[in-house]
């Protein structure tokens, strides 16, 4: 059975169109059909191979970037069911928001970032979010008649999470919305959301499962004591695994469920009667004031004793000089590139380094660097 969509979601039939016009799918909606598109493009194959906290070659149960966008698409499709919105326009979003991410997560993109600031200050040097825009609007080669995918204006808008004043102005209508100080439509707000929920909650998971931090420290953090408190008195006994993800699967449901009723009480007083009215009001999807405090606490505790420990910063010093290298070698001669991104060094050498090496898996970047560093390599 079809849908049936609030007036205030995106509705497939009145998208603002494609870069490249097409005639319309048949047997499925323009979102669904940009869903399609991205699940089989080459960037979204070379997510299971990027790191997210972990990476790819250090164990094989921890988040790699596919993972973690297909569980921001499950999130996103829960919420997005229960308040009426676009299920295939969230999907669609959430598969490609971390299609232009670098290789080594984070670490990959602020190496990279410092690499390219010289060649475009402009733009911020380099950023994943408006890269997963270059991807899905050039870099993707499926097509005869065009690059990219050549998505709806609805998908790249919520692709297109945040962006600097002076690159919004280059990027035409999806850059709009920046400028005029607009809101995205609540699917893409929804989406944005459901990333946090997702990354937040599977870095605990994979944090204690790699002994990077404990339960102990876990346990000074409100919102998981809270929930690990209410595990451990209903299935005394359970083994500290089966109770870790218990609570994190409860976790997961209170900030669903927080996300849920506190962005309807939103919609039911601000009254958006379209998708125009959404983009006019102020924000509309989010936590509660107690939710999000807590939240913000988890954030910064993980970033205190994840991100920053000090296993997780030997690995991110080695990705940071792979990349760092892989750049200065293209740079000085970039013959070294392969042939489809030499023809583009001829019109801007910096940007096809970058859109190269983002597009590389960590592996991939591993021996690349290995191909061009070690004398008994090829």
């Amino acid at each position: 059975m079809p849908q049936v969509l609030a007036p205030y979601a995106a509705d497939p039939a009145a998208t603002r169109g494609r870069r490249h016009p097409e005639p319309s799918p048949q047997g499925r909606t323009e979102f669904q059909r940009d869903r399609d598109r991205i699940i089989h493009s080459n960037a979204f194959r070379r997510l299971e191979y990027k790191t997210q906290v972990f990476v790819n070659h250090e164990g094989d149960l921890f988040r790699t970037r596919l993972t973690h966008s297909l569980e921001v698409a499950q999130i996103a499709r829960s919420v997005a069911r229960n308040l009426g919105l676009n299920e295939d326009l969230v999907e669609a979003i959430s598969l490609a928001h971390d299609l232009g991410h670098t290789p080594f997560g984070h670490a990959g993109q602020d190496e990279l970032n410092a690499c390219m600031r010289e060649f475009a200050p402009g733009s911020g040097g380099f950023e994943h979010n408006l890269q997963s825009l270059r991807v899905v609007d050039e870099l993707e080669e499926r097509y005869g008649d065009f690059n990219g995918l050549n998505l709806c204006f609805e998908t790249r808008e919520g692709i297109l999470k945040h962006c600097s004043l002076s690159r919004a102005a280059q990027l035409g209508d999806v850059g709009e919305r920046f400028l005029n100080r607009t809101q995205p439509s609540l699917e893409a707000q929804l989406t944005n959301l459901s990333d946090e929920i997702a990354y937040n909650n599977h870095d605990i998971d994979d944090g204690l499962r790699s002994g990077l931090i404990t339960l102990e420290q876990m346990r000074q953090v409100k919102i998981f004591d809270r929930h690990y408190a209410e595990v451990v008195a209903r299935y005394p006994g359970l083994a500290e695994r089966r109770a870790i993800t218990e609570t994190v699967r409860r976790m997961i449901n209170t900030l669903i469920i927080d996300l849920t009723e506190t962005t309807a009480a939103r919609i039911a007083e601000h009254k958006p009667a379209s998708i125009d009215d959404v983009r006019q009001a102020p924000p509309l999807v989010g936590f509660s004031a107690e939710i999000r405090a807590e939240a913000d606490e988890l954030k910064q505790f993980l970033r205190d004793n994840l991100y920053r420990h000090y296993r997780v910063l030997r690995m991110t010093t080695k990705a940071k000089r792979i990349l760092r290298d892989l750049f200065k070698a293209f740079l000085d001669d970039p013959r070294l590139l392969p042939p489809q991104y030499q023809s583009r060094a001829s019109v801007d050498q910096a940007r096809a380094i970058a859109d190269y090496i983002a597009g590389m898996t960590d592996r991939y970047a591993i021996k690349e660097h290995r191909r061009l560093f070690l004398v008994n390599d090829e």
